[in-house]
């Protein structure tokens, strides 16, 4: 299979004007009939059930909307149309993501993976409309998708380094305008997708090391992510009933040098890519999921287990992109040595995704005080894409640490920053049997139904202040639960009041606290949370390298390199609007969260005298 799929080709693939009118009802009726076989406690809201409401999560996920929506078209279609033998118009957009004859690993990144981020760009603008509704943006995936379709060739895998890496974001992306921008074209592209890329997929899933092992050009051709293929396979073929994509995302499930042992209880992670084996563990969910495989479960709880044994007190992970030995000492040493402590936008995007499969598979809400830890100190303080295709890239726990772009252009972390930001409403609520479950302390606005139309809103200002009060709309009461997050370090001061007066039922840190009533119009919860003040160590190794926390922020010292702290100075910080004063051995020192970081210098964690 040597030539571009022609237009007829792809027309006959189920893109008639009959087909498009049937092919989604088609394909829903398959998918519903392949249902998941691995239990759950807790189900997924829509993107349009969730609401953001004026806040810094409005704030970012509208401004990755609309810089997507923006971004040239032609551009974005290039790489793929110059590959093809097309004519090829728009701007070269540069960095990783346009051919270029400069490419010499690790020398020279220019050039890197063409087109690369195309599938996340679209699948980060398909979630937006489903959130938003807009029209436009719809129309963009649809032409995206068109445009991208009359493009598919074999040959635009030749020579290419990262197959797999980049097949897997164009899976995403035409599964996601399927699904979500009811785009009736994105399956039939995705068959077509999917014979180009097949001659140059490796047999099963390999590791690094194997990649190494085989004849390669240059040391890119090493780093391909071929076991991170199942979770959109699976995904692809729960949508579109595929039987094909269902043996696919079996044949990369990389069991034996991966989940087998995290199964056991063996961790594996120490000198691994972090970011991507992370995301691994989302294809071992959906491998529960799809499969009822209790092994995979266990090697997804235990592989997120190891991975916050070994996080910093913000949420990251993963310094210089790799998992440390566990006992090594190694996060303390990389406050000094690096500043790439944590990929920020694609670690949190794969954080976020598999908090939310543990979280519906278990409903332990110990996975939501993880998501928040990293929502606030990591992703929520990332800088704004630049319209030159600079991206904000990695936080810096140095103990000279400062906000910097990366100094590619259009790199990884800009793909899966409006992926990350387009789920922040359905990370923040979850639904069960019996009722919602609370996850997130945003503003935003939830419509479900429970026995008939409801609407929850929330107000807060949260996490900079422990009050949130939701407000209850309804067309006729109905008895049913509302369960809020108790996370597992909120101090013994936390309440709930019901229309001003004081709920007695069971509140434990670490746990839902299930409110079961009669729920009318009119009804307000005023959720009362201590945000207790912590030190949270760095490491075991280093007991006194510790991190001053308030609630779920991380508190970063400003200008303040080699400020000395007492445990008693670090506990007494008082809070002054949005910053904390400590006392220190020379002076007062100003403490922030990392949203309102700018250009600072800063430090996170301090040698206590």
């Amino acid at each position: 299979m040597s030539k571009r799929f022609s237009r007829r080709s792809f027309l006959r693939g189920g893109m008639t004007a009959a087909a498009a009118g049937v092919l989604p009802r088609r394909i829903m009726a398959q998918a519903t009939a392949s249902a998941d076989r691995g239990p759950t406690v807790l189900s997924q809201f829509s993107y349009g059930d969730v609401q953001l409401l004026d806040g810094p999560m409005l704030a970012q996920f509208r401004a990755n909307h609309e810089f997507f929506l923006a971004i040239d078209e032609d551009a974005l279609l290039r790489p793929f149309r110059q590959r093809a033998a097309l004519p090829a118009p728009g701007p070269n957009m540069g960095g990783w993501y346009s051919w270029s004859d400069e490419f010499d690993p690790p020398n020279n990144m220019t050039g890197y993976i063409p087109g690369h981020t195309f599938g996340q760009y679209m699948s980060g603008l398909a979630r937006a409309y489903a959130a938003t509704g807009d029209k436009a943006t719809q129309a963009k995936v649809h032409r995206l998708v068109r445009g991208y379709a009359e493009t598919i060739t074999p040959k635009f895998y030749a020579g290419y380094p990262l197959p797999c890496y980049t097949f897997d974001k164009i899976n995403c992306g035409l599964i996601d305008a399927f699904q979500f921008a009811q785009d009736s074209a994105a399956l039939p592209a995705l068959a077509h997708a999917t014979d180009a890329v097949m001659p140059s997929l490796p047999p099963q899933a390999l590791t690094r090391p194997e990649m190494a092992a085989r004849p390669h050009p240059n040391i890119a051709y090493t780093w391909d992510e071929s076991y991170t293929l199942p979770e959109n396979f699976f995904l692809a073929w729960k949508r579109s009933g595929d039987q094909r994509y269902l043996a696919l995302a079996q044949r990369f499930l990389q069991d034996t040098d991966y989940f087998d042992p995290l199964a056991e209880g063996d961790n594996v992670l120490p000198h691994q890519h972090a970011y991507s084996h992370v995301n691994a563990l989302s294809s071992a969910s959906q491998a529960y999921l799809v499969l009822g495989s209790e092994k995979h479960l266990r090697a997804a709880r235990n592989g997120f287990n190891f991975v916050l044994a070994q996080s910093f007190a913000t949420g990251g992970w993963g310094p210089n992109e790799t998992f440390v030995e566990p006992g090594s000492g190694g996060l303390d040493d990389s406050l000094a040595t690096t500043h790439a402590s944590f990929e920020t936008p694609c670690g949190s995007y794969g954080h976020f995704k598999i908090v939310r499969y543990l979280m519906r598979i278990t409903g332990d809400s110990r996975y939501g005080d993880s998501m928040e830890k990293v929502l606030y100190n990591t992703i929520l303080g990332a800088e704004p894409l630049q319209p030159s295709g600079f991206s904000f890239y990695y936080s810096d726990y140095n103990n000279n640490g400062a906000k910097v772009y990366y100094p590619e252009q259009w790199p990884c972390c800009s793909g899966t920053f409006p992926q990350a930001t387009a789920d922040y409403g359905i990370s923040s609520y979850f639904r069960s049997r019996d009722g919602i479950y609370v996850n997130l302390f945003v503003p935003s606005r939830l419509n479900f139904q429970q026995g008939g139309r409801f609407t929850l809103e929330q107000q807060t200002n949260y996490p900079y202040e422990g009050e949130t009060t939701l407000r209850l709309r309804a067309g006729s009461p109905q008895t049913f639960t509302i369960a809020l997050r108790v996370p597992a370090w909120a101090g013994p001061g936390t309440s709930v009041s019901l229309n001003g007066r004081r709920w007695d039922g069971e509140l434990h840190p670490g746990t839902f606290a299930s409110v079961r009533r009669e729920w009318k119009d009119g009804d307000k919860i005023e959720y009362s949370i201590d945000m207790v003040k912590r030190l949270e160590a760095v490491d075991a190794q280093h007991p006194n390298t510790v991190a001053l926390l308030s609630g779920p922020l991380a508190l970063f010292a400003i200008n303040s390199p080699e400020s000395r702290f007492t445990r008693e100075q670090l506990l007494a910080a008082n809070r002054n609007g949005s910053s904390w004063i400590a006392d220190s051995a020379a002076a007062p020192v100003t403490f922030r969260a990392f949203p309102d970081i700018r250009h600072e210098e800063y430090r996170l964690c301090h040698n206590l005298s």
